[in-house]
């Protein structure tokens, strides 16, 4: 076991001050945003910067990793990453901030990339459940203590910008001095969103929407804590304890879908996330602790939901379609990511903070309402090649799934099974 994480300590330690880094921006941007009084529509539109930056870094890096190597797009990747943030303390106007953002988002989602493919090749079927645990615990840790950096200086001047730049170039040396072997380059996968509709609608239908949610939140949790009266240190509580309970959450999610029909797991993801967020609504003015908990139980199917979806996909793929099944997932979910802010931007400007709540319930409801079609449409059984095993997602991106379809891309073809398995829409 320890050789197993002495082989990979340094992609752990790059992991930690990267996701630092993107803990206090993902919060003292939103901070900042609302010191300057920009409207929550405008917030949404920088939001959607970063995502269609995400999205796009998703198609095109692992281009530049078969051309280049992981290594010098993983050092690009993080110079671009401490560019754009100090960029946005330098340069405080909106309309900059989005095209700062979107350089962001292709960089982060690139390094999600690279970092997970290295990690990949370096595990083995003994000790890969343990590994990647110890990463995932990584990524929400850097997170969590990332957001509680916010304090500690004053998001009305650079200071916290420059530690955030400080963070991203830390987190590029662990990785460059390594002296592991590079990783094999990734296979570019193929996008086939309509195909994938075809085999399973409720699967692509349940990403888009779980996109959506995430980016909602990602993007407007931080505007919510403001506008509702919260500290700066209440706020990074409450965003930390959703995120605590996504991850608390995940396991007992993914051993019920493994356990019955996936659909029937997300029918009651859906009903707990209308319950938790209306809670949210109802109780906006009880004390944090309060808060606490119901963002707790928020963050408990609102992130999950998304691997939810990818296993449900791939129980109807045969083995040589993974590829274009998690691709398209995860252009689907990128493309929710998106949207979200857009659409709950402008409602919380109408109606105030406690909307965004009202907008993922409505969200959920959806998404358990067309679970339930879809089990009354077809049987579990239909078009079902192999159940294949949950895999927990990092938080608060879908970046394991991304590097799953590379991987899957350049295994060997003798590992593909059951080739001319039926396969239906369910």
């Amino acid at each position: 076991m320890l050789a197993s994480l002495r082989s990979v300590f340094s992609l752990i330690l790059s992991t930690l001050l990267m996701m630092i880094g993107f803990g206090l921006a993902s919060y003292v941007l939103p901070v900042r945003s609302v010191i300057e009084g920009w409207s929550t529509l405008i917030i949404s539109l920088i939001a959607t910067g970063y995502t269609l930056g995400f999205t796009l870094s998703c198609i095109v890096t692992p281009k530049f990793v078969a051309r280049v190597g992981h290594v010098r797009v993983f050092a690009a990747l993080i110079t671009l990453l401490s560019i754009a943030i100090l960029m946005c303390g330098l340069v405080v106007d909106w309309r900059a901030w989005i095209f700062f953002r979107a350089i962001s988002g292709f960089a982060i989602a690139g390094s999600y990339l690279v970092i997970e493919s290295w990690l990949n090749e370096r595990v083995t079927n003994e000790n890969r459940g343990m590994l990647f645990s110890v990463y995932l615990i990584t990524t929400m840790v850097g997170t969590i203590g990332g957001q509680y950096l916010v304090p500690l200086g004053d998001p009305t001047n650079s200071s916290l910008f420059i530690l955030c730049g400080v963070l991203f170039s830390l987190a590029l040396l662990p990785t460059a001095l390594s002296s592991s072997a590079m990783p094999a380059p990734p296979a570019q996968a193929n996008f086939d969103v309509p195909g994938l509709f075809r085999r399973s609608p409720v699967a692509v239908v349940g990403a888009f929407l779980a996109g959506a949610m995430a980016g909602a939140w990602l993007n407007l949790g931080g505007v919510f804590t403001q506008k509702i009266g919260l500290s700066t240190a209440e706020g990074a509580t409450l965003l930390a304890a959703l995120l605590t309970g996504s991850a608390i959450s995940q396991i007992p999610i993914g051993r019920a879908s493994d356990r019955m029909d996936r659909r029937i797991v997300m029918v009651a993801c859906g009903i707990v996330g209308v319950v938790s967020c209306l809670a949210m609504v109802a109780f906006v003015d009880a004390s944090p602790m309060v808060l606490y908990v119901i963002a707790a139980l928020v963050g408990s199917v609102v992130f999950p939901i998304y691997a939810l979806n990818v296993a449900h996909a791939n129980d109807l793929a045969r083995p040589n379609e993974y590829v274009e099944v998690s691709s398209g997932m995860m252009i689907t979910y990128g493309i929710g990511t998106i949207s979200g802010p857009l659409m709950v931007g402008p409602v919380m400007d109408r109606f105030g903070p406690p909307a965004l709540f009202v907008v993922l319930a409505l969200y959920f409801a959806l998404y358990a309402a067309y679970a339930t079609l879809r089990i009354a449409r077809r049987s579990q059984k239909d078009g079902l090649v192999a159940k294949t095993d949950f895999q927990a997602n990092t938080v608060p991106t879908p970046g394991t799934e991304a590097v799953n379809a590379m991987n899957q891309a350049i295994r060997p073809a003798g590992l593909v099974e059951d080739d001319t398995a039926p396969v239906t829409s369910s």
